[in-house]
């Protein structure tokens, strides 16, 4: 009967040992994956921050590539304290899904200047839609040429023409080499931000890729503010 009592004690003994222990590791891991389940945010914002951290680097390495305009792609701000450079094909239904919230903000906020770079992905049509689009830059007519293309449709010999009509340049996209260069610069810097399609976003230190939205936008527009 002791030893029974006995061994009843050490067990119990034991048990609790094992618990105190082991409890705060299981406990924790439970109250995690209580979390996850609960607010699945979690992992979208701790990849967010993972991605941050791995292209921080790469961006504070172009920023100057970056955020400096190829002749007059840019709308908004002068003199901005804070840029937002959308990577872009204007064949991407996403693009142009994302252009109304990206035209909002630069309507919205003063202090704001959003740099656009030509990344033509989608085919032969992107390509020519692209180097027209540089062609109007170089003429100080992107913004025309733009937004012409955005109401025409869908890069072709006829919407690129309407554009190019618009802007007042030729339909005829020419073989002009600070143009390819800055495709090709484009397309470097869009690889070593680990772009995996359009739009592409960059501000302050992040990298948001895809058709994100405007309040995420906004909010990573307001973040780089207050790092800057």
């Amino acid at each position: 009967m002791l030893a029974a009592v006995g061994g009843g004690v050490v067990g119990a003994v034991l048990t609790a040992a094992v618990l105190l222990v082991a409890a705060p590791q299981l406990m924790s891991s439970r109250i995690v994956r209580q979390g996850l389940m609960s607010d699945p945010q979690i992992l979208v914002e701790t990849a967010d921050a993972l991605r941050d951290r791995q292209f921080a680097p790469t961006i504070g390495q172009n920023k100057v590539a970056l955020e400096t305009p190829f002749a007059s792609s840019w709308k908004g701000s002068a003199k901005p304290d804070v840029v937002l450079v959308e990577f872009y094909d204007y064949a991407c239904p996403y693009c142009k899904a994302s252009n109304p919230h990206v035209e909002q903000l630069i309507k919205e906020d003063p202090g704001l200047r959003v740099v656009y770079r030509e990344l033509p992905i989608l085919g032969p049509e992107s390509v020519n839609a692209a180097r027209l689009s540089l062609a109007a830059s170089k003429a100080g007519r992107f913004r025309q040429f733009h937004d012409a293309l955005y109401e025409a449709g869908r890069p072709a010999p006829e919407t690129n023409g309407k554009a190019a009509q618009v802007a007042g340049i030729s339909a005829a996209p020419s073989n002009d080499p600070a143009i390819e260069a800055e495709l090709k610069r484009n397309f470097q810097l869009a690889g070593q931000l680990g772009a995996s399609g359009t739009p592409l976003f960059v501000v302050g230190d992040r990298v948001l890729n895809g058709a994100v939205g405007y309040d995420m936008l906004k909010k990573a527009i307001a973040d780089a503010r207050k790092k800057a």
